[in-house]
């Protein structure tokens, strides 16, 4: 089972980029193809780095750049190829010794290419099985063509390193040719209404379409054509499952990162083993509103052990300290759910290695802490934030008899959100507190 957690690509939201970080083993980070790195990327995967996340990438927007720019073959493999680059020094940057060489290569499969709006996209690894079974070659050995200088002489049926043949004529790039080229007499066939090179792109690519779709024209033709061409679903979730570490693999080294404790205790032990039969380890991370008024999903990751309605367990706030008996609670979990987009689903229990939500403990933490049975057990280390509240508000009721709504409003975005702080001035002004100008808006106004 895979989880995905989407996050806001705005500067302002990167507090709710570190709570999605801190229950994930892996970033699907999305790089505009036109705008390329910007500062909000280099953001996130110093922040992923940091929790030794390992990312893949993917680039984002090519529609655009076909539709609008309307730029050549090459013009976009430069252009991917600065964007890639400039990737990877912002990994190289911030990268931890123990995750090892993350930085992302499209010949390796860490890369992929698409249109969100359009629902496709692709990697080399599709385009390579794609090649490897119509001309029986090994599929591995196609992916490495099919970036960066190899070039594909036709007179000769052989790849170089020269980007011209022997006979001084000019040779097109492996990508170019044999990624790039479908996709651009898709593009010009659609978009100039060439019916016959239309049909003839169907038949020679295996696409079916529907007697409804056929009669599409345009940009609505472009869309279905590319998604079932190239659908991005089964594209990211190849690039995941094959790039992105298991929980096991990905616990094993981030404990050090993630327990307070000692290594070598019976919590640091579970959560390194993401072993299901060990003492419970959770740590919530964000505040979810319910339906019901005033209420809260916890959402977590486990770590370690099996979490459950009924027994008591140990509601360890931020301030807690090993010992002592500040900042604890020992009180029962009413309902685990999974928490499915909109909807809410009801499960018995949760094993570790997995993301859930947790019904009942809302009141006895603010914004996130550590759940456990082991009385030994230290806390899962507090999430650092790359972005403060800065930006202040004062906010007032228009009817006094309102008060206590905007009160109770208040303590729930405070609440809900990673980085928005809320308090009575010393003039009796409702304070709020968030990291920028829109940040504050859509808390204050879309959020109420």
């Amino acid at each position: 089972m895979i989880n995905l957690i989407d996050s806001p690509g705005h500067v302002d939201f990167s507090s709710e980029v570190t709570a999605a970080l801190r229950v994930t083993d892996g970033a699907l980070v999305v790089v505009d193809c036109v705008e390329g790195v910007c500062v909000q990327t280099d953001t996130v995967l110093r922040q992923a780095l940091a929790e030794r996340i390992k990312p893949v990438v993917i680039i984002n927007k090519v529609d655009r750049a076909l539709l609008e720019l309307q730029i050549d073959k090459e013009s976009l493999y430069q252009s991917f190829q600065r964007t890639i680059e400039n990737v990877n020094v912002t990994i190289s940057t911030y990268q931890d010794a123990a995750l090892g060489d993350v930085q992302v290569y499209p010949d390796k499969g860490t890369v992929a290419f698409g249109s969100g709006l359009h629902g496709w996209a692709f990697s080399l690894r599709q385009f390579a099985n794609r090649y490897g079974k119509k001309f029986g070659v090994d599929k591995d050995k196609v992916m490495t063509r099919l970036w960066g200088d190899n070039f594909f002489d036709p007179a000769t049926h052989k790849w170089t390193k020269n980007a011209t043949g022997p006979d001084g004529k000019p040779l097109e790039r492996g990508f170019n040719l044999f990624v790039l080229d479908p996709i651009f007499k898709i593009f010009d066939a659609v978009m100039n209404s060439k019916k016959d090179a239309i049909g003839s792109i169907l038949e020679r690519l295996d696409i079916k379409l529907t007697s409804k779709e056929r009669d599409l024209e345009g940009k609505d033709l472009l869309k279905v054509m590319m998604h079932k061409f190239l659908p991005a679903g089964d594209s990211l979730l190849e690039m995941i499952v094959i790039n992105l570490p298991s929980p096991a693999t990905a616990q094993r080294y981030r404990v050090e990162t993630l327990y307070e404790g000692p290594m070598d205790d019976e919590s640091a032990i579970g959560i390194r083993d993401c072993d299901p039969n060990g003492p419970l380890v959770l740590y919530v991370s964000k505040m979810v509103p319910t339906s019901d008024k005033g209420r809260f999903y916890a959402l977590g990751r486990v770590f370690s052990g099996t979490v459950k309605a009924g027994p008591k367990i140990r509601i360890q706030g931020p301030n807690y300290v090993p010992g002592k008996k500040d900042d604890l609670f020992v009180k029962s979990i009413q309902r685990t759910v999974l928490m499915m987009g909109r909807s809410v689903d009801p499960i018995e229990d949760c094993p570790a290695g997995n993301i859930v939500g947790l019904v009942g403990i809302d009141q006895f933490l603010l914004k996130s802490g550590t759940l456990t049975t082991a009385e030994t057990a230290h806390n899962i280390r507090v999430m650092r934030f790359s972005v403060s509240p800065v930006v202040q508000v004062a906010v007032e009721v228009k009817r006094a008899t309102d008060l206590p709504k905007l009160v109770e409003g208040l303590k729930r975005l405070s609440k809900s959100d990673p980085c928005v702080q809320a308090w009575i001035s010393e003039t009796g002004e409702h304070i709020v507190a968030g990291v920028g100008e829109l940040h504050l808006e859509i808390c204050l106004k879309v959020r109420s």
